[in-house]
């Protein structure tokens, strides 16, 4: 019983994620067609990057629930700069940074305020949905991608037979993976998320590390707003309602506790695709968008419930 549990905690979510695919692609072939599974890949592009973002804030023991709307503003951002004349790699670059402002906010409020990061995110999640619709009087952009040919490439692009979205989230993964597993600042995450007193008589600059994974979670809803921009060649003003819970959905399934200070980015990517089969192949096999949400909802529950017994 013993090596069982021991192989489930190393190896659970990955047995998870194999199980789905072979039961749906036995009730449905097409499944496990090559133009399927680039189609999963490029679909979660964009709730994997946010989650990778997502990772960083909760392995400190914190939340971030204005990752939708920091994706729903900077791409309405992106899509009235390229409107208005912008070259559009210049364009990406303001919105990258942009994001990361928007997430500095939160760290300071969060690290240097001390409040509490649920209410903090809460409120600037209300602030940027807000503003996206004041700075877009409710209008979306539309054409963004017609003269913006980066921006063209981003959504239909491919590399090596690969979708261009799928290969940006990969390098961000291989990125951020090395960020938290082979620095110290990676290290430090960890240590504050799992004591943040101790971590600081450690010498550990806790405030300086809180801060910084709001910045990258920041950062990465503005890099999946860009895309989700330039897959609808639009901005819509309400792009990124409900994509903080996906996130948070995929952290937790991928073995993230929520205490913080225990997890890893690989459990994430899994997590990830694990929503993504789910979604994809709760489609192909033809069940109603209403018994999805159930499914989802299920699939959750059952994650926090396994995070609280393996942490005791």
């Amino acid at each position: 019983m013993n090596k069982v549990k021991g192989v489930y905690e190393k190896y659970g979510t990955v047995i998870v994620l194999l199980l789905l695919v072979v039961v749906i692609s036995l009730m449905n072939p097409k499944f496990l067609t090559t133009y399927n599974i680039l189609n999963i890949f490029r679909q979660v592009s964009i709730n994997g990057l946010i989650a990778l973002g997502m990772t960083f804030v909760i392995l400190t023991g914190g939340i971030d629930l204005s990752v939708g709307a920091i994706l729903g503003l900077s791409g309405m951002v992106l899509g009235l700069l390229i409107l208005a004349g912008t070259p559009d790699v210049l364009a990406i670059i303001i919105v990258i940074l942009f994001g990361a402002t928007l997430g500095l906010l939160n760290g300071f409020l969060i690290s240097k305020v001390k409040l509490q990061a649920f209410i903090v995110t809460l409120a600037t999640m209300t602030m940027f949905q807000g503003i996206t619709l004041i700075i877009s009087d409710g209008i979306p952009a539309m054409g963004v991608t017609s003269n913006a040919k980066v921006l063209d490439f981003v959504s239909q692009g491919k590399t090596l037979g690969l979708p261009f979205p799928m290969i940006v989230f990969f390098i961000a993964f291989f990125l951020l993976y090395i960020l938290i597993e082979k620095t110290v600042f990676g290290r430090s995450v960890y240590a504050v998320g799992g004591n943040e007193e101790v971590a600081r008589l450690s010498s550990i600059a806790t405030v300086k590390t809180k801060a910084l994974v709001y910045v990258i979670s920041g950062a990465m809803a503005a890099l999946a707003g860009i895309i989700l921009t330039s897959r609808l060649s639009s901005a819509q003003p309400t792009a990124g309602a409900g994509y903080e819970l996906d996130a948070i959905a995929a952290v937790v399934i991928g073995g993230t506790s929520l205490a913080g200070g225990r997890g890893r980015i690989f459990g994430t990517l899994i997590g990830v695709l694990i929503i993504g089969v789910l979604n994809n192949g709760l489609n192909i096999i033809g069940v109603s968008s209403f018994y999805q949400q159930v499914i989802k909802g299920l699939v959750i529950l059952v994650a926090v419930i396994l995070d609280r017994k393996s942490s005791r």
